[in-house]
């Protein structure tokens, strides 16, 4: 199998005062191609080349030595972003309603303070990294917290539902240093929709 980059939906300007259309390009055509890229020589030739990326990623610790820290930071990469560019879209924010509405008020507290701890689970990721919330199956209920690097959490046995990269490079172009801004301006574009349908089929 050979993964390739997945087409965004919308245009590199539709996010466009929060994300600038240079970030997306760079973001999407640079970066997350390099993470494809290689991945692909990581497997190539291997009997892992066939495993699916969800798998590559839950389970990249059962992997040998020689691709594992490859197969951990590209696969990482590959998946945390293509969930990324589905998470996002234009004319999005607002809040969730419905069922997940209901899971954020009874696990969390309800939006405001799923918001805060959300924010307070990125701007306390040290160097590079991803916030999450993400469903526990086996507690049955939302969580928040933050992986390094690309880990995903699912190599924590948790079903990820909406993920923010706090990688530098996914802002520093529009808001330099200032990721509480970039924060702020990201729940502008959250496509509440998507996290609700990947909550729904968390739950099924």
């Amino acid at each position: 199998m050979s993964f390739t980059v997945p087409v965004l939906q919308y245009a590199f300007d539709a996010l466009e005062p929060h994300i600038d259309a240079e970030t997306m390009a760079i973001h999407h055509d640079k970066h997350h191609a390099a993470y494809v890229s290689n991945l692909n020589k990581a497997i190539e030739g291997t009997e892992y080349a066939v495993w699916s990326l969800e798998a590559l990623v839950r389970d990249w610790d059962k992997l040998p030595a020689a691709i594992k820290t490859a197969v951990r930071n590209n696969g990482g990469g590959h998946y945390n972003h293509s969930f990324l560019w589905e998470s996002i879209a234009p004319s999005s924010g607002g809040r969730p309603a419905g069922a997940l509405a209901t899971a954020i008020e009874k696990d969390l507290g309800g939006f405001d303070a799923f918001k805060t701890e959300f924010e307070k689970a990125a701007l306390n990721r040290f160097g590079s990294g991803w916030a999450w919330l993400s469903y526990d199956g086996k507690c049955k209920k939302l969580v928040v917290g933050s992986t390094a690097n690309q880990d995903s959490p699912l190599s924590e046995g948790l079903i990820p539902l909406l993920g923010v990269d706090v990688w530098e490079h996914a802002y520093y172009l529009k808001y330099q240093n200032r990721r509480a801004d970039y924060l702020k301006a990201f729940f502008n574009v959250i496509d509440w929709r998507k996290v609700a349908e990947r909550f729904e089929k968390a739950l099924s």
